[in-house]
């Protein structure tokens, strides 16, 4: 094989290895999908918060099922955040929000930021939109939904603390606004720049976000 031939594959195989790692993202909150602002569908994003089913099989021991008690503790902690203003989340609250989160079906959008701003970026509001008619779709209307601002690492934690507020309330005014989704069915959380995607990288662009997560609290969510 020539050194031109032999060059071409090196590059397509270094092409592909850099695909598979950039597919392979993991989310703060936990393992999820990681999808582009300028790229997501509604269909996606309905497949990556839609609850996971876990039907029993007779192998399966009693260890290994849900605990009845933690699963009436998570609901009724979910139930007492649900109508709350973000900043009313004590420090405790948002860590047990991200502890929940973390096994529930959750997404990153990449939805970004203008600089130092709770504006939503210009090439990031059709990745809200598609949110939008993602949440009043029928297989996900009615859960409750977790949506977390976050920050780059630029600025003091109490500014940045702040700033995620502001963005995570942003996204739920749209929502509101735009797509009628009640105000109890979006939980605003921030968590500043506690929790950076990228923190190789602290003030990219990437960190400058909004997460969501299906917190699967139907018995108690507006219909």
């Amino acid at each position: 094989m020539s050194r031109l031939a032999m060059s071409r594959v090196a590059g397509r195989t270094l092409a592909a290895i850099v695909s598979i790692v950039a597919v392979g993202a993991v989310l703060s909150f936990g393992i999820g999908t990681a999808l582009a602002a300028d790229d997501v569908t509604e269909d996606q994003i309905i497949k990556a918060l839609a609850p996971t089913k876990k039907p029993l099989t007779r192998g399966l021991s009693v260890g290994q099922q849900a605990d009845p008690a933690a699963t009436a503790a998570e609901t009724k902690f979910v139930s007492t955040i649900r109508g709350r203003t973000t900043r009313s989340l004590s420090i405790t609250e948002r860590e047990e929000i991200a502890t929940i989160a973390k096994d529930k079906p959750n997404i990153d959008l990449e939805i970004t930021f203008d600089y130092n701003s709770a504006d939503i970026s210009q090439k990031s509001l059709p990745a809200v939109q598609a949110l939008g008619r993602a949440l009043t779709n029928p297989d996900l209307k009615g859960s409750t939904f977790v949506v977390a601002g976050h920050t780059d690492a630029a600025g003091g934690d109490s500014y940045n603390q702040d700033l995620s507020e502001r963005r995570a309330d942003s996204i739920k005014r749209y929502l509101m606004d735009k797509y009628g989704i009640g105000a109890a069915d979006l939980v605003t959380v921030g968590y500043g720049k506690s929790k950076l995607k990228d923190p190789s990288q602290p003030l990219a662009e990437v960190n400058r976000r909004v997460q969501v997560v299906n917190m699967e609290n139907k018995t108690t969510a507006s219909k």
